[in-house]
Order: C-alpha cells, then structure tokens, then sequence
C-alpha cells in the first residue's frame, strides 16, 4: 500500500476556534502565511508562539519515523499527489489526514485540488482501494469531518459514483499514533505540509519529520519566518 499523511492530523485546532482553517479555507499564497499572521495578531504575539494554546501539535506523528527506509516524499499540497501516484498506479492507498480529499464542494469537480485528488485518482484508476484514517483528536470537534463519520459518509454520496464510493473507507484513529499500517506493508510515503491548515509554529516538527523519512522533494516546502 501507499501511506500518505497530511500534516494536518496532527498539527490542528482545538475545539471551538473561532478561526481555524479546519472549518474551511482556501489554499491561496496569503492562507498559507499571511493569516498565520492575522491569527498571531489577533492572540496578542508577534510570533507564532502565540498560536500554540488554540493551534496545538498533536501527539502521534512521533510514530511515523518507523516508515524510514520506505521511498518517500515531500511537498507542499495534496494537488501534488498525482506524480506520486502516477510512480505506483492502481496500489492502496491509506491517508492519514483531517478531510477526506474525495470530493471538493465547489468548483470544477474534474480539475485537480487538495480537496479532491483522491477521488480523481480513484476515478483514474491509479487508487485501487482508499481509506482516510482521521486522527482521534476529532472526536472532540463536532463539526468536524472526523467526528461523526455516518455524517461525513451521507455527505460524500452524491458526490461520488456509487462503485467509487465502495472503494472508500472513512475510519478515525482511537488513539493518538494508532491505526497505522506495518512498515513492511508500505510501498512508499508522501508527507504533505498543506500550510494553509497547518501552524507555522510546528514547520520544524514538520521537516524534522521529512529529514528521518528521508523524503525527496516533489515540491518545496514552505519555509515561514517567524
């Protein structure tokens, strides 16, 4: 299989804030820096240890070192994906991420974005079986999409073909770092950043993590100043 992590199962909101991204942003160059700042701001910092008490990292992602040996990359979103699926059409894919990436609920459905390349690559044949684990902090955000999963699964219907859909499994981690797949049963890794979602604050988490994964590069992370 595949395993694929977005950065943001675990670098997230806590409940109730009023501003997170998870609730709906757009991926555009000022989400990705300039409303970190505009959140800082708001919190009374300059820097970005000010988001740190709303916009925790979240335990789990300490784990993911054990897939070091696999071939991996790294990148900026999950619009990058498809020349990493293209390496290893028609495998398995498990996401380990805060949206299910099937389906986006505006905009040309068939044009490639973070929110549905997913489901594109289910379409394309280059995901034969897919399965978002969403990390177990969402039990405790009712809104989110990993809260109540009947509900996410009712949403994604008439967005998804029905013999696509029975390809998919929408599932949630019960435990921070649980529901991981053996090493040895993973083809490769791709670790996305998705800065418009994801605290400046945890960037060095982030290529920390990149460096024990040895992960090339498919595009550049981003880099912000503190």
């Amino acid at each position: 299989m595949l395993l694929s992590i977005d950065w943001d199962a675990f670098s997230g909101p806590r409940e109730l804030v009023f501003d997170a991204p998870i609730w709906g942003t757009r991926d555009r160059e000022e989400d990705r820096l300039a409303a970190w700042r505009s959140r800082a701001a708001r919190r009374g910092g300059a820097g970005w240890g000010a988001l740190e008490d709303d916009f925790p990292l979240y335990p789990g992602w300490e784990a993911l070192a054990a897939y070091a040996g696999a071939p991996a990359w790294v990148t900026l979103s999950h619009a990058d994906a498809w020349a990493w699926l293209e390496r290893f059409p028609g495998e398995d894919v498990l996401n380990l991420d805060s949206h299910h990436d099937l389906a986006s609920f505006s905009g040309d459905p068939a044009r490639l974005r973070p929110g549905n390349w997913a489901g594109l690559g289910l379409r394309a044949g280059l995901i034969r079986q897919y399965t978002c684990v969403y990390p177990a902090w969402h039990a405790g955000l009712p809104v989110a999409e990993g809260f109540d999963l009947e509900r996410t699964g009712a949403e994604l219907a008439p967005l998804l073909a029905p013999e696509l859909l029975a390809r998919v499994t929408l599932t949630r981690a019960a435990s921070p770092g649980s529901g991981l797949p053996d090493p040895a049963e993973v083809r490769a890794v791709l670790l996305v950043q998705s800065p418009a979602w994801t605290s400046p604050a945890h960037d060095g988490a982030f290529a920390a993590l990149a460096g024990a994964l040895r992960a090339a590069p498919l595009a550049p992370p981003l880099v912000r100043p503190g």
